[in-house]
């Protein structure tokens, strides 16, 4: 077994992982998330022979805050998540997308909907337009690649949603685990 030494990984940046989503990997692309005093996207688009990293206009700067998940819906579309942890009603500059890859991110629905989300997924079939979140602010779901969000469940304890098919997910948090279905 080998380990992936990321390039550039400065003090007090890191890698949040309690949803399970700071890593994705589409054939041989890889993006890798980061937070904390510096949130920014590792790429490496040949297994992890090469990286290059991107900054990111996600909250930042102190350790509780930047990116806790990403997903990709495909080589392009992608959508990260975070915020504050330590202040969870915190929702400015804490929902990005990128159409380029992870080449550039631009901040979406600053200041509305949802604070600090620890996993954000695509809904499958969606052309990379649904999204659904999972945080102490409850689950929220977007049609139009994040540009605004409505609150579809007020469970505060998940932590992590995954999909099964096109119509159903998974969420899971502190003592509990549910099947959410999408009509």
């Amino acid at each position: 077994m080998s380990c992936i030494k990321l390039p550039m990984v400065e003090e007090g940046e890191a890698c949040f992982a309690a949803s399970n989503t700071n890593l994705v990997v589409h054939g041989n692309k890889t993006w890798i998330i980061s937070g904390g005093k510096k949130s920014r996207v590792f790429y490496s688009a040949d297994k992890g022979e090469n990286w290059s990293v991107t900054e990111t206009p996600i909250l930042q700067g102190d350790a509780p805050t930047g990116m806790f998940s990403v997903d990709f819906y495909d080589d392009n579309i992608g959508f990260a998540v975070g915020g504050d942890y330590s202040n969870s009603s915190g929702n400015k500059g804490n929902k990005i997308l990128t159409e380029d890859g992870g080449k550039s991110w631009k901040v979406m629905a600053d200041g509305t909907a949802f604070g600090y989300a620890s996993c954000v997924q695509f809904v499958p079939k969606s052309d990379g337009d649904g999204l659904v979140t999972v945080g102490p602010s409850g689950v929220w779901y977007s049609y139009d690649r994040g540009a605004t969000w409505k609150k579809i469940h007020d469970e505060k304890s998940f932590h992590t949603i995954r999909f099964i098919n096109d119509k159903s997910a998974i969420a899971a948090g502190q003592n509990s685990i549910v099947r959410l279905d999408f009509k």
